[in-house]
């Protein structure tokens, strides 16, 4: 396994912009970071060996698709065993219409992210994930209304900051 590289200044300038626009070219990637292109795009290889990039891709304007309903949803589970969260996980893998979900603490256990076509598909999917039998206990249902903000990116210079 490659030993990930200690990140300086550069490096995170790198990762910032490419997580804002992954598809410029290396001349201009190093423009914006200050180095001549062939450093450039060595330090962009050595950020790819070292799993600091994990791939490339597009952002899609789904409205330009088809009607998109976003719908976050808490879940409880019933039991708080390790079997019973990996069972849970498990079990919702192959929902395509879950784009997101996260363990969190609070007043429940996973936090879930939904694109479906309407609230009636995603009624449907909740159905299909209760008969599963995966340990939820109660969910709550959250449909987004309007976005007026939703960064596509981190901030990767803030949050590298010690």
């Amino acid at each position: 396994m490659i030993k990930p590289p200690k990140l300086d200044r550069i490096d995170i300038n790198i990762l910032a912009e490419l997580q804002k626009s992954g598809r410029m070219t290396n001349a201009q990637l190093a423009d914006r970071v200050g180095l001549s292109a062939s450093p450039c795009l060595a330090r962009v290889k050595r950020l790819e060996d070292g799993g600091y990039i994990t791939g490339y891709g597009a952002f899609i304007n789904l409205a330009k698709l088809a009607s998109v309903q976003i719908v976050f949803t808490s879940m409880t589970l019933s039991d708080h065993r390790l079997p019973d969260f990996m069972k849970f996980e498990q079990g919702i893998q192959d929902f395509e219409e879950i784009v997101e979900c996260h363990l969190v603490s609070g007043g429940f256990d996973y936090l879930l992210k939904f694109y479906v076509r309407s609230v009636t598909h995603y009624q449907e999917v909740i159905e299909k994930i209760l008969e599963r039998n995966i340990g939820v206990a109660k969910y709550f249902s959250y449909i987004v209304i309007k976005s007026p903000l939703a960064r596509n990116h981190a901030p990767v210079k803030m949050l590298s900051r010690g």
